[in-house]
C-alpha cells in the first residue's frame, strides 16, 4: 500500500482497512472491464489503497452509512481521478470517466441526506430513490456531454459521431447551461465550474467557501433541479 496504516491508528481503523481490501481488487477489476487497455489494474488497486486507508480513517459509524458503502465512492473516486489524469485518453473513454464520477457525486450526497433524515415510510424511501437515480442519470449525462478543459463548446465533437448528432450534441449542452443559468446562485457556479471549467468539485466548493459535505449536497440538488426542469422541457440527453 503506498501508504500503510500506521501503528498508531486505532484497531478498529487497521480492521476496516482490512475488510476493504477485497473491495479495492474487485472494482478495479471492474473498471478494467468498463475500460479496457486504457487502465492497469496494479495502478488502480494502488490508488485504491490509498483512498481505502483515508476513508478507514474518516469514516464515523454515528452517520448511519455501512463503511463498504462509504469506502466504494471514495474508491471508485480515486481510481477515475488517477486515469483521467493520467492524458491522452480517447474522447469516449474520458467522458464515460467523467460520467461515472458525476453519478458517484450524487450517490455520495444520497447517502449523506439519508444519514441525516432517513424516509419516514416505505413509501418516502421508494419516492426519494426514484429521484436520485433521476439526478444521477442527468449527473451522469452532464458528465458525458461536457467538453474538456479548453475544448469550446462548439468544438466538442466526437470523431466517431455523425455531423448530425454532434449538432444535437452541442444543441443539447447549451440547453443545459441555459437551464443551470436558472439554477440559485451557489448551485449555478458549483454546475458550471464543475462542468464547464472543468474544475474539481473540492476547488469549486474552496473558492465559494462551502465545505466539501455542503459542496455534495448543492450539487445534487442542482442536479435534481436540472433533471426537473429538463423533464418539464421534454429534453433529454
Amino acid at each position: 500500500m503506498g501508504s500503510e496504516p500506521r501503528t498508531a491508528d486505532p484497531p478498529e481503523v487497521l480492521a476496516r482497512v482490512t475488510e476493504g481490501l477485497a473491495l479495492v481488487d474487485v472494482i478495479a477489476r471492474q473498471m478494467r472491464r468498463q475500460f479496457g487497455a486504457h487502465v492497469q489494474v496494479d495502478d488502480l488497486a494502488s490508488q485504491g489503497r490509498e483512498a481505502l486507508l483515508a476513508a478507514a480513517r474518516s469514516f464515523d459509524a454515528e452517520r448511519g452509512i455501512p463503511f463498504r458503502r462509504w469506502a466504494n465512492l471514495r474508491i471508485r473516486g480515486a481510481m477515475i481521478d488517477s486515469v483521467r489524469q493520467s492524458g491522452n485518453l480517447p474522447k469516449r473513454v474520458y467522458r464515460k470517466l467523467r460520467a461515472l464520477q458525476a453519478a458517484d457525486l450524487v450517490h455520495d450526497a444520497a447517502n449523506e441526506e439519508q444519514a441525516a433524515a432517513p424516509p419516514p415510510t416505505a413509501e418516502a424511501a421508494d419516492a426519494r430513490l426514484g429521484d436520485q437515480l433521476a439526478s444521477a442519470a442527468m449527473a451522469m449525462a452532464l458528465g458525458f456531454l461536457s467538453p474538456r478543459r479548453g475544448e469550446a463548446l462548439e468544438s466538442a465533437k466526437d470523431p466517431d459521431h455523425s455531423p448530425e448528432s454532434n449538432v444535437g450534441h452541442a444543441q443539447l449542452i447549451a440547453r443545459i447551461k441555459l437551464a443551470i443559468a436558472e439554477l440559485p446562485d451557489q448551485e449555478r457556479t458549483l454546475l458550471t465550474r464543475h462542468y464547464f471549467d472543468e474544475v474539481n468539485l473540492d476547488e469549486a466548493a474552496r473558492e465559494l467557501g462551502l465545505s466539501k459535505s455542503w459542496a455534495s449536497r448543492l450539487h445534487a440538488r442542482g442536479v435534481e433541479a436540472l433533471a426537473r426542469h429538463l423533464k418539464r422541457a421534454r429534453v433529454g440527453p
